[in-house]
């Protein structure tokens, strides 16, 4: 295949997935998130392999990316970044339980969980089941009074009955899922951001009115 045409078709992937992704479930991740700032909560996020490099982005721009100065600060915390901790967990108790075992120190009621995977926790390989470690910290966070926001792909798997809010990217293939998994993140993100920014104006307004 020349590369003019797999860029073409990669690109035109993209586009058809832009254009057909479900705008609702996007708002409705939206608010979840934004709900959270204003209760003071903590957004965790997790994910498997290309999934976990999203999970640790994601929550390092919701931490940062969302400061506006003078607002309380979003706290955001990725599950998949303390390599120790996360070894000593699976030696001990497996990969099944590497996320929830975290969850059971870190999580309180109206926390959000964010979980991302191209399947959504639907096949199998040769280790067994795919991502059920992801699909446990989804029971684990909603069973203790939170809400859980996943990222998914293809028919959406598991995570898309599961999860309060799910995003199924309209997509059939990993990297393209994956590809697009970012295109939200930041989505969500900024919009997130200008949703702060919005609140304190109206704070501002509010006070020079008075």
């Amino acid at each position: 295949m020349e590369n003019r045409s797999y860029i073409e078709n990669y690109l035109t992937g993209v586009s058809r997935m832009a254009d057909t992704i479900d705008r609702v479930a996007i708002d409705r991740a939206i608010q979840l998130l934004y709900a959270a700032w204003q209760r003071g909560s903590t957004v965790f996020t997790c994910g498997n392999g290309g999934s976990a490099g999203t999970a640790q982005h994601l929550a390092a721009d919701l931490f940062k990316c969302t400061i506006v100065p003078g607002q309380p600060r979003l706290r955001a915390v990725s599950l998949v970044d303390n390599l120790p901790l996360l070894s000593a967990l699976t030696n001990d108790d497996g990969w099944e339980a590497v996320y929830v075992r975290q969850l059971e120190t870190l999580f309180r009621p109206g926390d959000v969980l964010v979980v991302i995977s191209v399947h959504g926790g639907t096949g199998r390989d040769r280790a067994g089941l795919w991502s059920q470690n992801l699909l446990q910290a989804v029971a684990y966070a909603r069973a203790q009074g939170g809400t859980a926001l996943g990222l998914s792909g293809f028919d959406g798997g598991a995570l898309r009955e599961l999860c309060d809010v799910c995003i199924v990217v309209p997509d059939h293939t990993t990297p393209g899922v994956e590809s697009f998994h970012v295109v939200l993140h930041h989505l969500l993100t900024f919009c997130l951001a200008e949703k702060i920014r919005a609140h304190a104006c109206r704070e501002e307004t509010s006070r020079c009115s008075a």
